[in-house]
């Protein structure tokens, strides 16, 4: 299949990006603090230089979303029927659950599967089934579970809360933003037994609330994860989600160069399963479980012609998009086991063989006004191979020009 590659028009700006691990909230309008005199109070000043100040959202405003009640009446108490739309291709039956419904059990949504009672045009389904737009989903009606009563934590519940406040570059009474570590999965699998789903179980509040994982990353990626600490949250986290209006950015290492320096992938993915692993390859737009995936990237810097830092703006949500988009391009991204596949490629020494690409930023509206904009740094392997590579991490990121659609 033939690369679908467009240029993308990059208008470089100057940009104070002198911490690598910064977290902040903003409004998108209004003028920064220190500006021009006649500047709106309220805000907090730099702690210390290069610190972006933090804009708090009027107080009216904050009384105004703090007196809104959670948004619990997207659960239906009757039987309603919904369509799967664009953003819902190929999506498991549970994911489609768990992303319409915040706040909804694991347990709960695999009896209604189970029971047949969730069915998809008119048939019985599992739950790790797969979605395609357009499809009738008819949904029975759901309850929340009961709240588990928040008892003392025990010493190996402490520690577990200790490793996730280390991994806090974010919080509030509503949202967690965390540097999730390369190899730590984000959700259970088959014989796993510690990843951030069965962590955040240490952090239930008064009311029996545990934290909602609102999206996921690989694991193997390390980066920015969000997660929500309440129904009110995940709920306008996950619409934002829905709607794009979340801004995700990535970086990774890759081979060669890649030309244009910018441009914009676009190809339909679907998975793929094989005997031992599951990979997503690129499909026909009509083919079965084909999702259209779309991928913007921008050249950051290179060392010799060897390996390149790029920059990549996911637009769609897929699974292993990036890694899949690199791939078809002729870039597959340093130490990815599943989709590295360029024969005799030597890997520099002193590098790791490890997946060599980062959640670096999320930028998504705040559920009672403003913004989080949250960044993690280099994990350590790869602040390894930056040091080898003399790359600058503080370097401005030209996908700052990328279009968000």
């Amino acid at each position: 299949m033939s690369r679908r590659i467009k240029r993308m028009n990059p208008k470089p700006r100057e940009r104070d990006d002198s911490r690598p691990h910064q977290a902040r909230s903003a409004k998108k309008a209004g003028p920064r603090p220190g500006g021009k005199p006649g500047g709106k109070p309220g805000a907090r000043p730099p702690r210390f230089p290069g610190e972006r100040a933090e804009r708090r959202p009027p107080k009216a405003e904050l009384e105004r979303a703090a007196s809104a009640k959670p948004v619990e009446a997207l659960l239906p108490t009757k039987v309603q029927t919904v369509t799967v739309t664009a953003d819902e291709n190929n999506m498991r039956v549970d994911r489609f659950l768990e992303a319409r419904f915040p706040g909804l059990s694991f347990s709960h949504i695999q009896r209604v599967v189970r029971k047949g009672e969730l069915r998809v045009d008119g048939k019985r389904v599992d739950s790790k089934d797969r979605l395609e737009e357009g499809q009738s989903v008819r949904i029975p009606p759901l309850k929340l579970d009961a709240p588990k009563a928040a008892g003392p934590l025990s010493e190996a519940a402490q520690k577990t809360l200790k490793a996730l406040k280390e991994m806090t570059i974010w919080e509030d009474d509503d949202v967690l933003v965390l540097n999730k570590p390369a190899g730590l999965a984000v959700q259970g699998g088959s014989g796993m037994t510690r990843h951030i789903d069965q962590m955040l179980e240490v952090m239930r509040d008064a009311k029996g609330q545990k934290p909602r994982l609102v999206h996921r990353i690989d694991r193997e990626t390390s980066g920015c994860l969000l997660i929500a600490k309440t129904r009110f949250a995940a709920s306008h986290l996950t619409g934002a989600f829905r709607s794009r209006s979340a801004r995700k950015v990535y970086w990774a290492l890759v081979p060669g160069l890649p030309k244009p320096k910018q441009g914009r992938i676009s190809t339909f993915l679907a998975k793929e399963e094989g005997e031992d692993d599951t990979i997503m390859r690129i499909a026909q737009h009509g083919d079965e479980g084909a999702s259209h995936a779309v991928t913007y990237y921008a050249v950051v810097e290179t060392a010799g012609n060897k390996l390149t830092w790029v920059s990549l703006k996911p637009v769609t949500g897929r699974t292993h998009q990036l890694r899949a988009h690199m791939a078809h391009i002729g870039h597959p991204i340093v130490g990815d086991p599943k989709y590295f596949n360029i024969e005799n490629w030597q890997l520099p020494g002193g590098l790791q063989n490890r997946l060599h690409l980062l959640a670096r930023r999320i930028v998504i509206p705040h559920p009672r006004g403003g913004v989080i904009d949250a960044t993690a740094p280099l994990p350590p392997h790869m602040q390894q191979s930056w040091n080898l590579l003399g790359l600058d991490a503080t370097r401005f990121d030209p996908i700052e020009n990328a279009p968000e659609e």
